[in-house]
């Protein structure tokens, strides 16, 4: 009943022509809609359960054990099997299905993140079995998938990973120290598929589709989208960058071009509507804010800068991007990399050959494994490339941009715009604007120049610095993504000593530490003998279960003691 409301003035608005109606209806509608799922998202009454479930994303092993959004009975849940249904589990694919035992209850109050995604319960899996085949689309889906897999098999373990984060988005296989080094070069964004993605699918697809008649190429088109929403699991910036094509293709057919902001406006609307959780989704918005900055502020600021085409327009698109999703990524993630922009400039064009050349090269790579070597070459090359840029720009202690960042780097938009289209003051806004940009972007990595004696970036990591040395303390559990996150806020660039331990994961977060620096010394509780060492101006004490950190000129300290 609560859908007659906005239909009833959508016919109205369309009567008379007023697009304020037009805008009314569609808001009343995505809430009655927004209503309507969110009471279903009703927690299921734990119960046993036997039977067959649809995978609905691709299973990730998760602590030993696998983990995979699944249909079972119309409802969305978390299927968790450990070990041997793991096994099962993890063979499988989107699409697929699974025969399984287990257990259905709500999910853990720390898995809110899921009511995104309209996952509403948890299946604990015991045992698991192959079940029935996937539809038609999925099939072909996943054969594409393990087709471009398989051809990328000879590009070793890491490249492998970066090729099919860059061409699929699947992010499964990408080691932590991987991970880091993208998300501290403003780089993550590469490895999750986008509109760029779409924009390189269609220029691959280019040749065929101009040899077509216009009504063959519009189901061509739809063809090819489709399959390609499929093959990257329909993520929410493919979904944008997908309805942003359908709704172009649909104005060019008519003949009634239209701008890049009312397709974006189009394609949100009509999203927003079929799924009202979308508006949820970090992904999705920062889909939408990129592509927002993009339209509007990226011919503002290509008219702007003072440099040549080809150098202009991707810094002007890469900066209208990163200023379109910058209060997005604050808000949510603390704080924008200074070295996006540089970095985005230099790994943007290797990453459009990685999907241009290495969508079809590991298609053929896949078919034919004899010529995978040759055929990969160039992929390769620029796989190198992106991850070398990566690595490098996530290890120059530049800073993060915070608010007051963010507000002077608007401000000096605001005036490069106003110098674009002043006459006489052209030169003096223009010369403004650039100060107080670049003050704004060195700003954070001057504040790193002038570290504190303690800091603790990060959960589990502290960094202490005096005299000239570098003790970096990593706290049991903490893990690598967490170790290489707090050496990167931090903005250590010299790591004296490093303890670690006790616990099985150390191994893992000493090697997350020397991926990033090389250190003089790593101290290992439990296994190093007891004692202090005296480095610059800290000094160290140890036992054989914790240390602690201070400065030489201060009284010596003491190891915490667990109390049971």
């Amino acid at each position: 009943m609560a859908l007659i409301v906005p239909v009833a003035l959508l016919a109205v608005a369309l009567a008379v022509r007023r697009p304020a109606l037009l805008v009314l209806a569609a808001g009343l509608a995505a809430s009655s809609l927004a209503a309507r799922a969110d009471a279903g998202m009703e927690p299921p009454a734990p119960r046993e359960v036997a039977g067959q479930v649809t995978l609905v994303g691709d299973p990730e092993a998760r602590w030993g054990g696998v983990e995979v959004v699944a249909r079972l009975e119309g409802r969305l849940v978390l299927l968790v099997a450990d070990p041997p249904a793991a096994e099962t589990v993890l063979a499988r694919l989107a699409g697929e299905r699974v025969r399984v035992e287990g257990r259905l209850g709500p999910l853990p109050d720390d898995a809110s993140w899921l009511r995104v995604r309209h996952v509403s319960g948890r299946l604990t899996v015991t045992d698991a079995a192959p079940g029935g085949e996937a539809a038609a689309p999925w099939r072909a889906a996943n054969h594409l998938r393990r087709t471009l897999a398989d051809g990328a098999a000879g590009l070793g373990p890491d490249r492998r990973s970066l090729f099919l984060g860059l061409v699929l988005g699947d992010d499964r296989e990408q080691s932590p120290e991987v991970t880091d080094d993208f998300r501290g070069s403003g780089l993550s964004h590469l490895l999750a598929v986008s509109g760029q993605n779409v924009a390189f699918v269609l220029a691959v697809a280019a040749p065929v589709l101009r040899r077509a008649g216009p009504g063959t190429r519009v189901v061509l088109v739809v063809v090819l989208l489709a399959l390609f929403a499929t093959v990257t699991r329909f993520e929410p910036s493919v979904l944008r960058a997908v309805a942003m094509a359908g709704a172009a293709l649909v104005a060019t057919t008519r003949g009634r071009p239209t701008t890049g902001v009312h397709l974006l406006a189009l394609a949100v609307t009509g999203l927003v509507l079929v799924d009202p959780f979308l508006v949820r989704s970090t992904g999705f918005r920062l889909s939408v804010a990129a592509t927002a900055g993009i339209v509007v502020l990226g011919p503002r600021l290509l008219a702007a800068l003072p440099l040549p085409p080809a150098l202009g327009l991707p810094v002007a698109v890469t900066a209208s991007a990163q200023l379109g999703v910058a209060p997005l990524l604050v808000g949510t993630f603390g704080g924008v990399p200074v070295a996006s922009l540089p970095a985005n400039v230099l790994a943007a064009p290797a990453a459009a050959l990685v999907m241009t050349w290495g969508l079809p090269a590991g298609v053929v790579a896949g078919l034919v494994p004899s010529i995978a070597g040759p055929a990969h070459v160039p992929t390769a090359v620029a796989l190198d490339w992106v991850a070398g840029v990566a690595r490098r720009a996530s290890s120059v202690p530049l800073g993060e941009l915070g608010w007051p960042h963010l507000a002077a780097l608007g401000a000096a938009v605001g005036l490069a715009v106003l110098a674009g289209g002043a006459r006489r003051s052209r030169r003096l806004l223009g010369a403004v604007a650039c100060a107080v940009a670049l003050g704004a972007l060195v700003a954070p990595g001057l504040a790193l120049t002038r570290p504190p004696v303690h800091a603790a970036p990060v959960a589990g990591v502290e960094v202490w610095r005096a005299g000239g040395a570098t003790v970096v303390v990593v706290a049991p559990g903490t893990g690598p993504a967490d170790t290489l996150e707090g050496l990167r806020l931090a903005g250590v660039t010299r790591l004296d000593v490093l303890v670690l331990g006790p616990g099985s994961g150390a191994g893992d977060e000493e090697r997350a530490a020397r991926h990033r620096l090389a250190p003089g010394r790593v101290l290992w509780l439990g296994r190093d003998p007891p004692g202090a060492v005296r480095l610059g101006g800290l000094v160290v004490v140890a036992t054989d279960e914790a240390a602690c950190v201070a400065p030489a000129s201060a009284a010596p300290c003491t190891p915490p003691v667990d109390e049971d």
